[in-house]
C-alpha cells in the first residue's frame, strides 16, 4: 500500500495517555491545531478543512508517486473523515489522533476504513466495497456470496456488524480466504495441491505473514511433495502463532534466548498449549532446517520466520552508517575500522564510568593501604565512611578527586581495550545463530582482563600514589610527572603480576555474568532498556569485584611507597606471606565494600554508556552488535527501505503510519498503490 514506508526507528514506550493507558500521549490541542492549519488547503464558510490528498499524501506522506491511486487515497482519508463528506475538519483530525492513542487502535482504524457510512456499523455493501478494491481480490477473487459471508451478514446480507463483531469477522475472513484459495487450486477435491500452487497461494493470500527468507523457501520446505490440506492449514496457523511459539521456546529454555532446543524438547513444552499441534512443530523445524541447516533452534531462528510487528521498532539513532553491504564484504581493513570504532566508544564510556565513581575508588585505595602497626600508632580511618568524611574535612571536596587526571588518561585505553578485546574474542567464538559456549565467554573475558594490564598498571600506580599522598599532613605536593620520573619505565609495571591476578579473573567473571544477567532482564522481544543495562552491569560487578579483592590488596601494597616503619614487599608471594603473618586473613578483604561499591556502579555506567553509544552512533561493519540493542524483526516482503519521519506527527499521529501499515501486515488488506493508467502501462511493457 505505502510506497515510502519503513518502520520508524524508535521505540514507542508505554506512557500514560490523557484518557487512559496506551502507547502514546495525546497531543496538545493548540499544537495539533497548528499542524492541522499547516496542511489544510480547503476553505469553506470561513473554516479550513483537509482534503483527502492533504491528509494522506501531504500530512501522512503516503502515495507520493505522481501516478497514485486516487481511490485508495480516498479510502484511507475516509478513516478520519467520519462525516463522509470528503473533507476532514479539525475536530475529525483531533478525534482520529485520540483514536490512535487507544490500546486497540489497529482494529479501530481498520473498522473506520470499512465503516463507509460513518454510522458505527459495517454493512455488507461497505465490506464488499473495500474488499473488492484490495490487490488480493484482483488476483484471487473471493466469493462474496459464500456461506461464510451469509453467516456474518445474514441470508439476505442485511445484518449490520458492530465494532466488536467486526474484529472477529476480520480475523476469520482471512482464514476463510486461504481455504477458498486452496479449494480453487484443488477443483477435484483431492485434498492436495502442488508445491507451486502452495507457493502461489501463500505469496498472494498470506504475503503479509511472509518474511523474505520464508518466501524464498516455500517450495523447498515441501521437498517436492504435494501439499495436503492439513499441512496447508498447519502452515498458515504456524505463521499466525509465531509469538506463541516464541513464548513456548522461552518456557522451554527458562528464559534463555541462546540455548538450542530440539524438536522433542519443544514438543514437550508445547503440549500445554492446545493451539500448537505436533504438525506445526514439524513444519517449524522444516522451515528452520531449510534456513539454517540445523537440527536445533534458538530464539534468533524464529525471527527469520516471524512477521514484523507494526508497533515494535528500535532505539533512536543520531547517526547511521552502513560500512558494508553484507557480512561477506568484511575485509581486514573493515575489521580494523570496527575495532577502532569500538575502542573509541569504549574510551568515552570508560571515562564516564571512572569519573562517576572516582571518590569511592579513592576511599577504597586508602582503606586498603591502611596498616596496623603504622608509625602514627593507630589507624587513620575506622571504616570507609569515616575515611570519606575525613578526606572532605581535611582536603576538601576536590580531595576526593586526587589523581583523577591520570586515571582518566589510563581508563580510556584500559576500558577501551578491555571492551574491544572481549567483543573481538566473543565474535570469533559466536556461531551464525548467535550462540557462544560459556567457556568461550569466560575465555573472552579473561583475554580482555589480561590485555588491559599493559595500559592500566603504569597509570594505576601513579593514581594510587597520588591518592594516598594526602594522608600525611603538611606533606609536599606530589605530581603525576614526578612519580613517573621516580619510577622509570620498569617501575611503572611494579605489581603487574598482582594486577594480572586481579584483572584476568575479574573480567572472566564479569563479562559472562553481565551477558546472562542482561539477557534475563530483556523484554519478551529481547530488547534491553538502558535501565536494565545499568542494572545488569551493576549486578555483574558484585561477584567479580568482591572475589578478586585479595589480589587487589596485594597489588595496592606493592604499588604504594612504604613509609618509615611500614613493611616492604618484594613480590606477590612475599606480600601474601607477610600480610597473612602480620595482619591475618581478614586483611586480604580490606576495602571489599568500597571496591564493590566502586566497581559495581562504575562498570554499570561504563557498559550502559558503551552500548548506548553504539546504538546512537550506529555503524554496520557487517559484524555483531550488542545483544538487546534492538528488537529484531524480519522485514516483510515489499517493505520499502527508506525512512521518513515527519516532525508534525505529534501525539497519536506518531503511530499513524505504523498503524496504517499494520492494516496490511496484520490483516493483508493491501490497497492498490498506483492508478489504473500506471498499472496498464507497466503491464504492457515488454520484459527485458
Amino acid at each position: 500500500m505505502f510506497n515510502n514506508f519503513c518502520p520508524i526507528d524508535w521505540i514507542i514506550q508505554p506512557v500514560q495517555c490523557q484518557d487512559g493507558s496506551s502507547f502514546l500521549k495525546r497531543a496538545n490541542t493548540e499544537k495539533l491545531r497548528e499542524v492541522f492549519q499547516k496542511y489544510a488547503s480547503h476553505q469553506k464558510d470561513g473554516e479550513y478543512f483537509m482534503t483527502s490528498e492533504d491528509f494522506v499524501r501531504k500530512f501522512l506522506g503516503l502515495f507520493t508517486d505522481a501516478a497514485f491511486n486516487d481511490e485508495s487515497v480516498r479510502l484511507l482519508a475516509g478513516i478520519a473523515d467520519t462525516s463522509k463528506d470528503g473533507l476532514i475538519s479539525f475536530s475529525e483530525f483531533q478525534a482520529f489522533e485520540g483514536l490512535l492513542c487507544t490500546p486497540d487502535a489497529l482494529y479501530k482504524t481498520a473498522f473506520q476504513l470499512f465503516d463507509r457510512q460513518g454510522n458505527g456499523t459495517v454493512s455488507y455493501a461497505d465490506f464488499a466495497e473495500v474488499v473488492q478494491k484490495t490487490e488480493l481480490h484482483s488476483k484471487i477473487p473471493f466469493s462474496l456470496d459464500s456461506p461464510f459471508i451469509r453467516r456474518y451478514f445474514g441470508e439476505k446480507k442485511q445484518r449490520l456488524i458492530n465494532y466488536a463483531e467486526f474484529t472477529q469477522l476480520l480475523h476469520d475472513f482471512h482464514e476463510e480466504y486461504a481455504m477458498e484459495a486452496f479449494r480453487s487450486k484443488d477443483p477435484a477435491g483431492s485434498g492436495y495441491i502442488s508445491p507451486l500452487d502452495f507457493q502461489d497461494i501463500m505469496v498472494k493470500v498470506k504475503r503479509h505473514l511472509l518474511t523474505a527468507d520464508v518466501k524464498d523457501n516455500l517450495v523447498a520446505v515441501t521437498e517436492g511433495h504435494k501439499v495436503s490440506f492439513p499441512y496447508f492449514m498447519a502452515f498458515t496457523s504456524l505463521l499466525n502463532n509465531m509469538e506463541l511459539i516464541k513464548r513456548i521456546y522461552l518456557h522451554s529454555t527458562q528464559g534463555s534466548r541462546t540455548e538450542p532446543v530440539t524438536k522433542d524438547e519443544l514438543l514437550f513444552a508445547a503440549q500445554t498449549m492446545s493451539q500448537i499441534t505436533p504438525l506445526e512443530i514439524d513444519i517449524l523445524f522444516q522451515l528452520t532446517g531449510a534456513l539454517q541447516q540445523s537440527g536445533r533452534i534458538v530464539y534468533s531462528d524464529l525471527s527469520y520466520i516471524a512477521p514484523e510487528h507494526y508497533t515494535k521498532h528500535i532505539t533512536t539513532r543520531l547517526a547511521e552508517i552502513k560500512a558494508v553491504e553484507s557480512p561477506a564484504d568484511r575485509s581486514a581493513f573493515i575489521q580494523i575500522l570496527e575495532s577502532t570504532y569500538r575502542f573509541t566508544l569504549g574510551s568515552l564510556a570508560g571515562a564516564v564510568g571512572a569519573t562517576v565513581v572516582y571518590p569511592i575508588d579513592l576511599v577504597k585505595t586508602r582503606m586498603q593501604n591502611q596498616r596496623t602497626g603504622s608509625f602514627i600508632g593507630e589507624v587513620a580511618y575506622r571504616n570507609s565512611f569515616d575515611c570519606f568524611k575525613k578526606v572532605i574535612r581535611h582536603e576538601g571536596v576536590l580531595g576526593l578527586y586526587r589523581g583523577l587526571l591520570p586515571q582518566l588518561m589510563g581508563v580510556a585505553p584500559e576500558k577501551a581495550i578491555k571492551l574491544t578485546v572481549n567483543d573481538l574474542v566473543r565474535d570469533k567464538f559466536t556461531d551464525k545463530q548467535g550462540v557462544i559456549p560459556l567457556w568461550c565467554e569466560v575465555l573472552a573475558g579473561a583475554c580482555a582482563g589480561g590485555s588491559q594490564v599493559v595500559f592500566t598498571n603504569p597509570l594505576e600506580i601513579v593514581k594510587i600514589r597520588l591518592q594516598v599522598a594526602g594522608e600525611i599532613a603538611g606533606g609536599g605536593k606530589v605530581r603525576a610527572l614526578s612519580v613517573v620520573r621516580e619510577l622509570g619505565l620498569f617501575g611503572l609495571y611494579k605489581g603487574a603480576r598482582a594486577c594480572l591476578l586481579r584483572d584476568v579473573p575479574f573480567s572472566a567473571i564479569y563479562f559472562p555474568t553481565y551477558a546472562h544477567t542482561k539477557a534475563m532482564f530483556a523484554d519478551e522481544d529481547g530488547y534491553n532498556h538502558p535501565l536494565t543495562l545499568l542494572a545488569a552491569g551493576a549486578i555483574a560487578g558484585v561477584p567479580a569485584a568482591s572475589l578478586v579483592t585479595p589480589a587487589d590488596v596485594i597489588k595496592t601494597r606493592l604499588q604504594v611507597v612504604a613509609r618509615t616503619g611500614q613493611t616492604t614487599y618484594s613480590g606477590v608471594w612475599d606480600a601474601t606471606k607477610k600480610i597473612m603473618a602480620e595482619e591475618g586473613p581478614r586483611a586480604f578483604w580490606k576495602g571489599t565494600a568500597a571496591r564493590v561499591f566502586r566497581s559495581s556502579p562504575q562498570f554499570g555506567v561504563t557498559l550502559v554508556t558503551y552500548e548506548l553509544l553504539q546504538r546512537l552512533f550506529y555503524v554496520d561493519f557487517g559484524g555483531s552488535h550488542p545483544t538487546g540493542s534492538e528488537v529484531h524483526k524480519s522485514k516483510p516482503m515489499d517493505a520499502p527501505s527508506n525512512v521518513r519521519i515527519n516532525a508534525d506527527h505529534i501525539g497519536g499521529y506518531r503511530a499513524a503510519v505504523p498503524l496504517l501499515n499494520g492494516i496490511e501486515s496484520k490483516f493483508g488488506l493491501f490497497l492498490p498503490r498506483f492508478g489504473f493508467s500506471q498499472q496498464t502501462s507497466s503491464a504492457s511493457k515488454p520484459s527485458s
